[in-house]
């Protein structure tokens, strides 16, 4: 007997059905998702152009003498930032407000050039219009030009250029001018252009009166200074502003760097809780000096002063603890902080005396500490001899005419390898861009041999090379290695990288490639005339094993007398001899000793 054939679906069947349907709805229920996004965002950018057409009008119905901010240049009666509107849209909220500038138009002349005595030719309105929910922000701008142009007879105007460190422009600071000595008060903040400058023209007269901070994210900051009872003579006063006169004023910011000042017993052992005073020597007052930065710190647990942020200049760290007093640094005195860098200082630190001299040694060619020289101190009234070595070591060479192919530095006139674009050979002394067919290489590059410090707790001080000046067409550059292997070798600049170089001779080599025991430095000429090479003769490098204080012998517990005599010596250098010194509470000498 034959089967009859089954009717209907099988369980499979529908669970495979179920799932296909629910794929299809799942697909059609995001195309519905994004298809309403998509139009809810184009709704919203109807909305928000709509709103914003109808705002415009009302800047550009206005008389022209009130279209402006609240407390903006030009001051009007639309509202800025401080004194934004809320306002509702098909049941959206927004927030809405204006920012007026004038502009110069380059057609008739310019303010900034002398050829403008009426730099005020139009208005300019940017409207701000922001969803606070979604922080959606729309920005609209339109020019309004008075009849007859250049309608405003009166007002002076600003011109604010922001640089770095090395004199370069820094497009995009933030330049915030308030006086609220004038009525309406100004407060306002514009951006630099691609050039570092700004232009505000239309101010009212005000003498001294307009405070101008120049700001950039991670960036110091400049600003100008009113008279005060702290600063009765600022270097950068606060603005005045004449008719028909522009100002010009200048603002120095860069990246910001970060500081550790370290605090060690003259056997390497942290300081913690000793005061230390961080002075730096840029003034923002004058009769008397006032300083930039000049801040007292207490040493942590670890005997460190860690100061970050801390902008770029030549600070000088001293004790203020009673109970101590420098005997060494490392680097010696001052510390050069570069914009963009990490570095770091060492005090060595001993018990407190009435009277003490610290001696600082140093070549009288190259400025480095002399390691290893001796220092006598001797007088008869009072009854005193005493003979101390400097502290401190350095890595230097002068000559590489035995050419590359030395892994280690055993030959003073050897070195590790270069790229064939360098002239060693050439008198005097030296290393040069080689020169091929008659014409000067544009770059070569040259690596030294490995210098051994002896032990992995070296740190690295100063990097420096003479001439410390080229041919403006040239340029000579330097990066640093250092490791505990003698193999690797990674090469880097100021700031630890390796995309930036040391461009400065006496530039303090950065705290990262310190506890290291073998060091290599790599040296790049290059130059933009085929017919000039840079030259470089020598190169030096300071560095301290452990605690020591390089060039530096300290004599502490003297007593008081101005019968001292002062004998410096080291093999290769000539003898100096500094008689009737006298000694007072706490001094410092340092002697320059020639070869």
């Amino acid at each position: 007997m034959t089967p009859r054939p089954q009717s209907g679906f099988s369980l499979v069947s529908t669970l495979i059905a179920v799932a296909i349907f629910s794929m299809l709805a799942l697909a059609a229920y995001n195309l519905e998702v994004i298809s309403t996004k998509a139009l809810r965002a184009y709704r919203e950018k109807e909305d928000v152009a709509a709103l914003a057409d109808q705002y415009i009008e009302v800047a550009r119905n206005l008389p022209y003498s009130q279209i402006g901010t609240i407390s903006g240049n030009p001051h009007g009666v639309l509202p800025d930032l401080p004194n934004l509107l809320t306002v509702s849209y098909n049941d959206t909220k927004y927030q809405l407000y204006y920012d007026v500038t004038y502009v110069d138009d380059p057609a008739d002349g310019t303010a900034a050039s002398g050829t403008d005595p009426a730099p005020n030719d139009y208005k300019q309105v940017k409207l701000y219009v922001k969803n606070p929910v979604d922080g959606l922000m729309t920005t609209f701008l339109t020019s309004v030009v008075p009849q007859g142009l250049e309608g405003l007879a009166s007002g002076g105007a600003l011109s604010l250029q922001v640089i770095n460190a090395t004199g370069q422009p820094v497009p995009g600071a933030s330049v915030t001018i308030t006086n609220s000595s004038v009525s309406p008060a100004i407060n306002v903040t514009r951006t630099t252009d691609s050039t570092g400058h700004w232009i505000e023209v239309g101010l009212p007269d005000s003498t001294n009166a307009y405070h101008i901070v120049a700001t950039k994210g991670s960036y110091s900051s400049d600003q100008t200074y009113p008279s005060s009872v702290n600063n009765p003579n600022p270097v950068k006063p606060d603005a005045t502003i004449s008719n028909g006169q522009v100002t010009q004023i200048s603002f120095s910011i860069d990246q910001q760097s970060s500081l550790t000042v370290n605090t060690v017993t003259q056997s390497c052992q942290p300081l913690p809780s000793v005061g230390v005073q961080i002075s730096g020597t840029k003034l923002i007052g004058t009769n008397p000096n006032v300083y930039k930065f000049n801040t007292s710190y207490t040493s942590n647990g670890s005997g460190q002063v860690v100061v970050n942020p801390i902008e770029w200049d030549t600070y000088t760290p001293s004790i203020t603890s009673a109970s101590y007093m420098i005997y060494g640094s490392s680097p010696i005195q001052q510390i050069n902080l570069l914009p963009g860098t990490a570095q770091q200082s060492t005090l060595v630190l001993g018990p407190s005396t009435t009277n003490s001299l610290l001696i600082i040694v140093k070549d009288a060619a190259t400025g480095n500490p002399i390691q290893g020289a001796s220092v006598e101190l001797k007088s008869t009234s009072p009854s005193y001899d005493s003979t101390l070595l400097t502290a401190g070591s350095i890595l230097y060479q002068n000559d590489w005419s035995g050419g590359s192919g030395q892994y280690d530095f055993s030959t003073t006139t050897k070195y590790a390898q270069d790229d064939g674009n360098v002239d060693t050979q050439t008198l005097p002394t030296g290393v040069r861009l080689a020169m091929i067919g008659g014409s000067y290489a544009p770059s070569g590059q040259l690596t030294s041999s490995s210098f051994d410090t002896g032990t992995a707790s070296s740190s690295y001080t100063t990097l420096f090379w003479n001439p410390t000046s080229q041919n403006a067409s040239t340029s000579v550059s330097f990066q640093i290695a250092t490791n505990n292997d003698d193999q690797t070798w990674n090469y880097a600049g100021p700031d630890g990288t390796a995309s930036t170089y040391y461009t400065v001779p006496g530039t303090t080599i950065n705290a990262a490639q310190n506890n290291a025991r073998y060091l290599r430095y790599r040296m790049y000429l290059s130059s933009m005339s085929t017919t000039t090479t840079p030259v470089v003769t020598n190169v030096t490098v300071n560095y301290v094993s452990g605690c020591a204080s390089p060039g530096q012998a300290m004599f502490a517990g003297l007593s008081s007398g101005s019968n001292y005599t002062i004998v410096v010596s080291m093999p290769g250098y000539q003898t100096q001899t500094i008689s009737n010194v006298n000694i007072s509470g706490r001094n410092t000498l340092q002697v320059q000793l020639s070869q």
